[in-house]
């Protein structure tokens, strides 16, 4: 199902081993694959956004100068447990749908029709119409050319 996404992040698991291990260079692949799988405002990016090391504290400091830093590099093992919580949240409940994007076209409508035409389209979704699609064709034909090209504009823009 999600073989090819979970088959990227193993590999951004694999290369927080690595001796030359570059913490930004990391998070910008990672973060390009997690908006690829998940979009753009998934809660997993922003927690790969904030990995950060704090040279402030003392432990990290002490960590780093004796140089044991693999095994006990905390942000590796923040980074390391968002990404196996990621490949198993894939493994389990696969790739997230579409609904988020239909949920936002919906949105979208609802702020650029009229609330008369958005009952009426709502209405004619919840029917058993065997015509539906062409009943709400007709609705948006009459907002006009100029509405739909506005509307039209906004989903690609979103």
């Amino acid at each position: 199902m999600a073989e090819k996404e979970i088959a990227l992040l193993k590999e951004q698991l694999a290369r927080l081993d690595e001796s030359k291990f570059d913490l930004e260079a990391w998070k910008n692949h990672t973060l390009i694959f997690l908006e690829r799988i998940f979009g753009k405002d998934n809660s997993k990016l922003k927690l790969i956004r904030e990995l950060r090391y704090d040279y402030s504290s003392w432990n990290l400091r002490d960590t780093a100068a004796v140089g044991k830093t693999k095994d006990k590099d905390p942000v590796k093992m923040q980074a390391r447990e968002i990404l196996e919580a990621t490949i198993t949240e894939l493994e389990h409940l696969g790739l997230p749908s579409d609904a988020p994007d239909s949920q936002k076209i919906w949105e979208l409508l609802q702020d650029e029709l009229t609330g008369k035409q958005v009952k009426e389209i709502d209405a004619i979704l919840k029917s058993d119409d065997k015509e539906k699609e062409q009943k709400i064709s007709e609705k948006l034909e009459s907002l006009g050319r100029e509405n739909l090209a506005a509307i039209i504009a906004k989903l690609l823009l979103n």
